[in-house]
């Protein structure tokens, strides 16, 4: 097995700044969530179902690729915003053991306040998330 490159003080300080800028972002996510009445994960669940590519809605498994969580976990997450009535679950017309998960009207609502303060605080940190040039071969 190769050893890898030794890397340097610049590589260290480039991954640290990347890091604390991507934690800056994902506090200050959070912190608008709560301040809206939901939770972190409610907000990805509904930001993941809008920005799902190519249609409107999402599937329970694909959603818990997108948040990178077990499939139990977001079907709990569902059933919370379903609750709360952010989403609705839809028997897939083509394939009933899947399950389509949409927005509501209130899940919108509230996405679009938090996609807009989301956007705006991106804008602010422009250029802080470029990916540190650090020379990855071994």
């Amino acid at each position: 097995m190769k050893s890898p490159r030794t890397l340097s003080k610049t590589d260290f300080e480039q991954l640290s700044e990347f890091r604390y800028q991507m934690r800056r972002f994902e506090r200050f996510s959070e912190r608008a969530a709560q301040e809206e009445g939901i939770t972190p994960l409610q907000y990805l669940l509904l930001l993941h179902i809008k920005g799902f590519p190519n249609r409107a809605w999402a599937t329970v498994g694909e959603l818990a690729e997108r948040l990178q969580s077990h499939h139990h976990g977001v079907v709990a997450l569902v059933t919370r915003c379903e609750a709360a009535g952010f989403v609705r679950r839809e028997p897939s017309p083509d394939d009933r053991r899947q399950v389509q998960v949409h927005l509501e009207a209130q899940g919108e609502q509230m996405l679009q306040r938090l996609a807009a303060l989301h956007r705006a605080e991106l804008k602010s940190l422009e250029g802080a998330f470029r990916v540190p040039n650090i020379d990855l071969r071994p």
